[in-house]
């Protein structure tokens, strides 16, 4: 459940990332306290699937992520450095699962220099033409309000949260959004 919407502010060298605030158990909604959107410098991120999944991302220090070389772009170390990081930390946090010697996390966004991406449940990295993207239950509503809404990228931002909340049980106020420069 939830909805995180990222967005790319060219004119002003930005990343956004909003969410809401929802917990939910079956047909239970708590209003979490704890964000889904944080930054970890040099990333920024926000996140579905489990608060166990972002508490690992967001507070764990066996997070460690090499740096970048200089003749790998942006996607390349995404997918050879970050994503062996992220398996890493999961595993180390008790939070991978396996499959059938198949990996699976959860789904989350990520903010990287200029770049917006989408981390499946699977490890793939998916990057998107759009300077925005969203995920969990309330993406849909979320993607067709940015498509169609004028403004600043935070109001666009509150505004596909607002319609994503209005849509989807699993979406909830109050929304945090958090930008950072890169």
């Amino acid at each position: 459940m939830t909805c995180i919407v990222g967005y790319i502010d060219k004119e002003n060298h930005k990343i956004l990332i909003g969410g809401d605030s929802a917990g939910i158990s079956g047909l239970s909604l708590s209003h979490r306290k704890d964000p889904k959107v944080f930054i970890r410098k040099p990333f920024i991120m926000g996140f579905t699937s489990s608060f166990r999944m972002g508490q690992l991302l967001m507070c764990d220090d066996r997070f460690s992520v090499r740096i970048q070389k200089s003749d790998e772009s942006d996607y390349a170390y995404m997918v050879s450095a970050f994503i062996p990081a992220i398996q890493k930390l999961f595993s180390d946090g008790g939070y991978l699962r396996e499959n059938n010697n198949v990996k699976s996390g959860g789904t989350f966004i990520v903010g990287y220099k200029n770049n917006l991406y989408i981390v499946q449940g699977d490890f793939q990295v998916a990057e998107y033409n759009e300077d925005y993207c969203a995920c969990g239950c309330g993406e849909e509503f979320a993607l067709g309000s940015l498509f169609t809404s004028k403004g600043s990228p935070r109001e666009r931002i509150k505004i596909a949260l607002k319609a994503a909340e209005y849509n989807s049980t699993g979406v909830s106020s109050p929304f945090k959004i958090l930008e950072l420069e890169y």
